[in-house]
């Protein structure tokens, strides 16, 4: 924008029933001895009449200058605004001008209207086009003729699946949806351990199909597989299944639309489907954890795009899962559970918690295998029907836990094998080879009488969502490595 002209500026537009009403008025003042240039947001003919209108149907003056609401007179000094009203009041205009007789046929009062340059979505497309951006993400451009989306997959940053191109428009739409300064560092993300911005996370999750107001979740979901104890390296570099599991608790569940009922980790809700996505899609283009990289899983399973859900609250008998995590009720949280894919628990016969709590650890049991025991963790998604029976008789949470893993607890002696050359001494070996009870060895009579449970310290975590109709809950395995923890972190604004 060139430097503006000393005395009064005017933007107004023709499609404003105020500034049509002016029209006369301005024609009055442009024939005075102050100069006035007027700027025309969306047709040069107008005001008519008066020579010299200036046309920003480019909205390149409007931006520049701030304004919101047309007609908008200003005064200029020296290049510089020094005053401005907006609408029409008589009186502001009179004082304004110094013309004690202006707009004496016209009414006290008008409102005016919305400028152009502030109508939805355009303020960003403005920002973009004028470079006032303040984003610090490297600008690629392409030929018009350019197919994007075949761009971003031939350029690996894509799941597999369409992305949508993270314009610089975009992204800023985007950051609307947190109060958090775009440059604000979350830290390091492996493999690549490459700085993990909230404009690197915004550009992701534009790829990804979020809404601005999703954002705020990605960016807690992002700062929890950072965490060191997350152990997202190991996570991708295992060969096992797993990736990371969103399990997103509070009143923000609800406001942007997420699932907790039925279909709960299916598809069809976007937020669900889209904060998942941008999750592994921040892994992918920020860390580097690309399959056949250093994703190295064997055979993965569908919830490496996206697995992300609610928990139902409103229709569960027990404190959610953040409240277990020590955040105080009602707050807006997260957990980020290393996950494998789901195995289903259809008992349509059980109908007391005894029977119902055997029946979930003979499933339980099963878990990657029989005979691995002490793994990190397992999840339990209850439905409503399987919630009835301990609702009816008051258990608790942990009252369930512990009867599940009362049923989880391992004979020693079904997981143990004769130490060659030493005669009545045992070593534990699992079916996946791996010996988590360490280099110790079991004599005889501890092999009789020991048993070990199927999971870290008897953790298990217990998740209520899904559809009120349906004898059927969820299994999902978590990783078989006792030194990484589920990851809870507050949903900043």
């Amino acid at each position: 924008m060139s430097k503006l002209p000393d005395g009064l500026i005017a933007i107004v537009k023709r499609d404003c029933p105020t500034c049509v009403m002016l029209e006369p008025l301005l024609a009055e003042l442009a024939t005075g001895s102050e100069k006035l240039s007027i700027y025309s947001q969306d047709d040069p003919a107008f005001p008519a009449g008066i020579p010299g209108v200036i046309d920003d149907r480019g909205l390149e003056t409007s931006y520049r200058l701030g304004v919101e609401i047309v007609p908008c007179l200003m005064r200029i000094e020296q290049g510089a605004e020094t005053a401005r009203i907006f609408g029409w009041n008589r009186g502001e205009w009179r004082d304004f001008t110094g013309q004690a007789e202006l707009g004496g046929g016209l009414p006290e009062n008008r409102p005016g209207c919305g400028a152009r340059n502030r109508e939805p979505g355009i303020l960003h497309e403005l920002a973009a086009r004028f470079g006032d951006t303040g984003l610090g993400s490297e600008r690629l451009s392409f030929a018009a003729s350019a197919d994007i989306m075949e761009i971003c997959f031939e350029r690996g940053w894509t799941d597999g699946l369409p992305v949508t191109p993270p314009t610089e428009a975009r992204v800023l739409r985007m950051l609307d949806g947190t109060t958090r300064e775009a440059g604000e560092s979350l830290g390091r993300m492996a493999p690549d351990y490459a700085e993990c911005s909230v404009e690197k996370v915004a550009i992701n999750a534009v790829m990804a199909g979020c809404k601005p107001e999703y954002l705020p979740v990605v960016l807690a979901a992002v700062e929890a597989v950072i965490d060191p104890a997350f152990g997202l390296h190991l996570v991708l570099g295992t060969t096992t299944f797993v990736g990371p599991m969103i399990v997103v608790n509070g009143p923000i569940a609800k406001a942007i639309g997420m699932n907790a009922k039925g279909n709960v980790l299916g598809q069809g809700n976007r937020a669900n489907g889209s904060i998942g996505r941008a999750l592994q899609l921040c892994i992918r283009n920020v860390g580097g954890g690309r399959p056949g990289e250093i994703d190295r899983s064997t055979l993965g399973h569908p919830g490496k795009y996206t697995f992300c859900f609610a928990e139902d609250e409103a229709g569960s008998c027990w404190e959610p899962l953040a409240t277990e995590k020590g955040f105080a009720a009602g707050a807006n949280a997260l957990t980020v559970i290393p996950a494998g894919g789901m195995q289903p628990v259809i008992d349509e016969v059980s109908r007391t918690p005894e029977d119902l709590a055997l029946s979930f650890a003979q499933c339980l049991g099963a878990v990657y295998h029989p005979r691995i025991v002490e793994q990190e963790d397992g999840v339990l998604v209850i439905s409503a029907e399987h919630e009835r029976p301990f609702r009816q008789a008051g258990w608790s949470k942990q009252q369930v836990k512990d009867a599940i893993n009362a049923h989880l607890q391992i004979p020693l002696a079904g997981l143990v094998r004769e130490i060659d050359g030493t005669p009545g001494r045992y070593r534990l070996e699992m079916e996946s080879g791996v010996a988590l009870d360490g280099a110790r060895s079991f004599s005889a009579s501890e092999v009789a009488a020991r048993h070990l449970p199927k999971f870290c310290d008897n953790r298990m975590t217990i998740i209520r969502a899904g559809a009120d109709a349906g004898l059927f809950s969820a299994i999902i395995p978590g990783l078989q490595a006792p030194s990484l923890h589920p990851i809870s972190k507050e949903i900043k604004p």
